[in-house]
């Protein structure tokens, strides 16, 4: 499989990747984890030559097939579902398309030196079952919930979980023997997650995946990397089974430090009583070579940081009255096509409300509904007095001007603060110093994310939507974020598929199906 040698990157000063070294085992599952920003996603990059690396080198063998599945869906898909998914097998393709340009050289100027040329792609078309890719393709997406109804639908009209099942599906076609995903889970229903995982399991190849998803990552990985301030390290077994070794070498590290450290205070103190006496000169100097290779030991064994941790703190400016929202039978929707029909929602100030239910059900186009993005198609929705708003969106480029620096972003969006203050908050998510002045498009998709949710604290608001915010968090964020929401005295409806997440902070569950009524349910039912 893939080997990496000696790989170096860096982002100006700052090392991203610092000298690492790895053969990847064939048919292991892989799981790479770090804090936002640590450059998971730049690793990921590397190994499919989307970044260059500055040293070293990535040595990818003849009969290796990499599958990427990035973050985000492809922005200009093909017209219909099933062309998109087609366009996955790459070989194929190309086949195809060298073969209509043969067919136009023979409707043009025929020979039989051009006829021999088409004999020769078709018979490959055909020997690598290019008739066959049609079926199969559709094949792959029924087995991935569509409907054959759908396959002639534009991707463009998806919602964004169903459109990275569609990545998903491309991927699959073109039979990848080395799997790259960056974070599957986001943008997942729960019944897409539950297959999604048992599809990994029996994946007969080598998988190598980014995920802040604790669950996911204990019921697939076999192996942990771990990336932190330019250090990747290597560890077996699932993420508990990392924190347990991790606890263990830093353990272990501490005690040799420790051993290191008395040694040389010993040798030390030798040296300050006796290095200016004649007779013992030279043992003294002979100590200090000592001390001297004991330092260098110290530096080879070093003891791996904890990772700092953000810090939320959600305050409210103003309460709002005991009613802060009521929507009866209501209808949502875009124009005339109807996502969901008569929803009931009565929201109690303190409430903290996950919205659960399978893609494309309407759960975003709710919560848009909510803030006034989209109209409610029939039905009544009222407010309560003293309501104020703050929304999270599951892109944050839809609130963040990608164009201005982080600082910018918040003291635009909140607007009642100070530069000092909005310093403040941001460093309370670890976004401090320079990093502040770095514009919103450069910073990786968990820093985005802490950029919006800056915005959300500093705004004070007493009602949070938010849309799937623990998207692109790794898991301390997420967790802090998780207790935040938990004692936050306001009131909170978040859409989110993050099994651990809800369990952490919601009162209710509101559970949306197209088949019976929605309803509002305490989250311990």
């Amino acid at each position: 499989m893939i080997i990496v040698k000696n790989l170096i990157k860096k982002f100006g000063n700052r090392v991203i990747i610092d000298d690492f070294s790895y053969h990847f085992p064939k048919n292991t599952k892989i799981g790479i984890i770090g804090a936002n920003g640590a450059g998971k996603t730049t690793f990921l990059n590397l190994i499919t030559s989307i970044d260059e690396y500055d040293s070293g080198s990535i040595i990818i063998p003849k009969d290796c097939v990499l599958g990427y599945l990035p973050q985000s869906p492809c922005e200009n898909p093909k017209n219909t579902i099933l062309e998109e998914c087609i366009s996955g097998h790459l070989k194929l393709c190309a086949l195809e398309e060298e073969l209509h340009a043969s067919l136009k050289k023979m409707e043009k100027d025929y020979s039989d030196e051009i006829y021999a040329e088409y004999e020769k792609i078709e018979k490959e078309f055909a020997d690598n079952d290019g008739y066959a890719l049609e079926a199969e393709a559709k094949g792959i997406l029924v087995g991935l919930g569509f409907e054959n109804s759908q396959f002639e639908d534009s991707p463009l009209i998806l919602s964004g979980g169903w459109r990275m099942r569609l990545e998903l599906a491309k991927l699959l076609i073109n039979e990848p023997n080395f799997l790259i995903l960056d974070e599957p889970t986001n943008h997942l229903d729960l019944p897409s997650l539950t297959w999604l995982e048992q599809y990994l399991k029996s994946f007969r190849g080598t998988l190598l995946f980014v995920s802040h998803d604790r669950d996911f990552l204990n019921n697939i990985a076999e192996q942990i990397i771990h990336i932190s301030h330019g250090n990747v390290s290597i560890y077996n077994g699932n993420f508990e089974d990392f924190l347990e070794q991790r606890e263990a070498k830093t353990e272990f590290a501490r005690k040799q430090m420790e051993s290191i450290k008395k040694k040389q205070d010993h040798l030390q103190e030798f040296v300050d009583r006796f290095r200016y006496k004649a007779t013992k000169a030279k043992q003294a100097q002979s100590k200090l070579k000592v001390i001297e290779k004991l330092k260098k030991m110290e530096e080879r064994i070093g003891i791996e940081d904890s990772e700092k941790r953000p810090t939320f703190k959600m305050e409210v400016e103003k309460q709002s009255s005991k009613i802060v929202l009521e929507i009866k039978n209501g209808t949502i929707g875009y124009e005339d096509i109807a996502l969901n029909k008569g929803i009931d929602l009565r929201v109690i100030r303190g409430n903290k409300i996950a919205i659960i239910g399978a893609n494309g059900i309407g759960k975003t186009t709710l919560l848009k509904t909510i803030i006034g993005e989209i109209q409610l198609l029939s039905g009544e929705m009222n407010f309560g007095n003293n309501v104020t708003i703050g929304y999270y969106s599951q892109e944050q480029l839809e609130t963040l001007d990608p164009k201005e620096d982080a600082l910018t972003n918040v003291l635009n969006l909140a607007r009642n603060i100070n530069h000092q203050q909005a310093r403040a908050i941001l460093g309370c998510l670890l976004i401090t110093k320079d990093e502040v002045k770095k514009q919103v498009h450069v910073l990786s998709g968990g820093e985005r994310s802490k950029v919006a949710i800056a915005a959300l604290l500093a705004q004070r608001n007493n009602f949070l939507i938010l849309d799937e915010p623990t998207n692109h968090l790794d898991m301390s964020s997420a967790e802090a974020l998780s207790m935040a929401l938990a004692e936050y005295g306001g009131t909170v409806i978040a859409v989110s598929h993050n099994r651990s997440f809800i369990s952490s902070f919601a009162t209710h569950i509101f559970k949306m199906d197209k088949t019976k009524k929605a309803e509002l349910i305490g989250a311990d039912t």
